[in-house]
């Protein structure tokens, strides 16, 4: 008896090899192609030719959608990725899963939740039988109880950093844009799988998600989203609106370190030309660290200033639909954190950035911009958060070309408007030396 691995022609086969591990040049994007159903569900696809396809169902069910009796819902439907559904077992989707060497993942942030089958072209018929299960979760005590330990696992992977722009989220929004991606710990016990279909129910609908795909036909996901099953009677909830509050969000614990994030009122993404004026912001004022040398950018000098102590420092720019931060997230010795936290309020709060920053902040954020297209797995992310958020796609030349329309004037309006703004502060380690957002001038 033969095997079937046999009949497969040895030329052909090396060259699949070969072309399979072949990435694509940077700059080399594919034409995107976006329509809307009759149940208003957004389609877009980019057609590349690439051996692995991808496609993603994104919906807009993140942390921001939950009430205070459901917080953590959306961090258990990242979790729900890899459990039974009301169609299929868990053993059942990893197993045909992985029979056609796919992978099937669940993603999400304060905005959207995701879902994203890879496999090969030839099994993307698999994959997507297995992906449309996950929009009818089953919920099973049973399971939810046995994943309780990766839960916490997870929880304990957070680092200090990330927990830091947790809580200035918390200062910032206090409610809905402040509700945390993470699940809190007093809940693991507390969310019933009925809290969570009735979360399900009010926030997976076509009008409010999008199905994404790479490397798929246009015409194929179209019908594969065409009939997608919803849950029953679901016609999505409607985000409440946040507003930007500010104040304080402190934890204290054991050590000799602290973390502190810092952030003034950023751009909504609903305003595309004053995000795009933040997003070349961070990239002017945030700077590259180089190997054995000081921090560039506004935030790196000012740093710098604080002594010889190392501090780091990266920018934090966020952009939601109707709201943003922007700022840094420092990271010192509790004795010198203080003083460091001091220099770059200073600069955030100074609101001056030269044309030269300006024009070299544009060029950071078109090359992250094309590199980003340029990868399979940074172009279904990005496409599915624009077709959710803004039901339309960008192709890159023309964010690009947004890009280079945004004058110095505007980002200059936008070092402004966060410096005239009330500042947000979470920290999070030996907090004695860190100064509260009241003191911050």
């Amino acid at each position: 008896m033969a095997f079937n691995a046999s009949k497969t022609p040895l030329l052909r086969a090396v060259s699949k090899r070969g072309y399979a591990v072949c990435p694509r040049l940077v700059g080399d994007t594919s034409p995107i192609s976006v329509n809307v159903l009759d149940n208003k569900l957004v389609v877009a696809t980019a057609e590349a030719s690439v051996p692995v396809s991808r496609v993603s169902i994104v919906l807009r069910a993140g942390s921001r959608n939950e009430a205070y009796d459901t917080q953590g819902a959306s961090h258990l439907l990242r979790l729900a990725g890899s459990l039974s559904t009301q169609r299929s077992s868990a053993f059942a989707i990893a197993r045909h899963i992985q029979q056609v060497g796919g992978t099937l993942s669940a993603w999400g942030d304060r905005e959207f939740v995701g879902y994203t089958v890879e496999t090969t072209s030839e099994n993307i018929e698999t994959g997507l039988r297995y992906l449309q299960d996950l929009l009818l979760p089953a919920f099973k005590p049973w399971e939810l109880k046995d994943n309780a330990k990766t839960l916490k696992n997870q929880l304990d992977a957070v680092t200090t950093e990330q927990r830091a722009i947790e809580l200035v989220h918390k200062a910032a929004f206090r409610r809905g844009l402040g509700n945390s991606i993470y699940i809190p710990r007093f809940q693991l016990a507390n969310i019933s799988s009925e809290n969570l279909l009735h979360y399900v129910a009010n926030n997976y609908a076509p009008g409010s998600a999008a199905v994404v795909g790479v490397g798929i036909d246009n015409n194929t996901l179209s019908g594969f989203a065409q009939n997608l099953s919803f849950p029953s009677g679901s016609s999505g909830s409607k985000s409440a609106s946040t507003s930007y509050y500010g104040g304080d969000a402190r934890k204290d614990t054991a050590g000799h370190r602290a973390v502190v994030a810092v952030a003034g009122e950023g751009a909504a993404a609903s305003n595309e030309k004053e995000a795009l004026a933040f997003a070349i912001l961070k990239q002017a004022v945030a700077g590259k660290p180089t190997k054995r040398g000081n921090l560039s950018g506004l935030f790196g000098e000012a740093a710098n200033c604080a002594g010889d102590a190392p501090v780091s420092v990266k920018g934090l720019n966020a952009s939601y639909t109707d709201a943003g931060l922007f700022g840094f997230v420092a990271s010192a010795d509790s004795k010198d954190i203080g003083k460091a936290v001091d220099f770059l309020v200073r600069a955030l709060k100074s609101g001056s950035i030269s044309e030269k920053d300006v024009q070299r902040g544009k060029a950071a954020l078109k090359a992250s911009v094309v590199t980003k297209y340029s990868s399979d797995s940074g172009l279904i992310k990005e496409i599915g958060r624009q077709a959710a958020l803004n039901r339309t796609v960008l192709e890159a030349d023309a964010l690009v070309a947004a890009i280079d329309g945004i004058s110095v004037q505007q980002v200059q309006a936008a070092a402004k408007k966060v410096a005239g703004s009330k500042l947000s502060v979470g920290a999070i380690g030996n907090l004695a030396n860190v100064p509260y957002a009241s003191e911050l001038k």
